[in-house]
């Protein structure tokens, strides 16, 4: 089931607030070519990023954002929208990390996230880990970047996060 946010308050969310299956689309954001060559400048000084002139002679035919920087993107959307303000513990890394096409200045981006897993800690009953796709999406809905991120959260209770893994333990 598709919405446009999870039921519960972003600064109201804990781990049980995160049912797997989940999908939910947050955004648009937009790429500025002035922030474009700005962080390319400071983090990824290609002639791609930085040079609009040397960036249409070259291989993608104009500027494109940095990889990176459409990370940051997403970032910002994923704090501002998805990520528990107040239950949230950080992350113990991503997987799968793919740029699938290029992102230029002018792009408006959104991400549409899946819930794929989440599962009480076996050690800490006060937290669990949330597993979900990330897919970032341009103005015309095509993916220019995906990956799986992991997220650590507190719990409203150990009982509750013990009876919300239980339906996805058995399947």
């Amino acid at each position: 089931m598709q919405t446009r946010d999870l039921p519960v308050p972003v600064d109201a969310r804990h781990f049980e607030d995160y049912p797997p299956g989940a999908v939910v689309h947050y955004g648009p954001i937009a790429v500025d070519e002035h922030a474009v060559i700005a962080f390319g400048r400071q983090f990824d000084p290609q002639p791609f990023h930085v040079d609009a002139q040397r960036a249409a002679a070259g291989p993608f035919g104009g500027l494109i954002a940095s990889g990176w920087h459409t990370a940051g993107l997403m970032m910002r959307l994923l704090v501002d929208h998805y990520l528990p303000r107040s239950a949230g513990l950080g992350s113990p890394g991503i997987d799968e990390l793919r740029w699938l096409a290029p992102v230029r200045p002018g792009d408006s981006l959104s991400v549409r996230i899946t819930v794929i897993e989440a599962r009480p800690s076996r050690s800490k009953p006060d937290r669990g880990l949330v597993r979900s796709q990330i897919e970032v999406l341009n103005q015309r809905d095509e993916p220019v970047m995906t990956l799986q991120a992991m997220t650590l959260m507190r719990c409203r209770s150990s009982a509750s996060a013990s009876a919300i893994a239980a339906p996805a333990a058995s399947a």
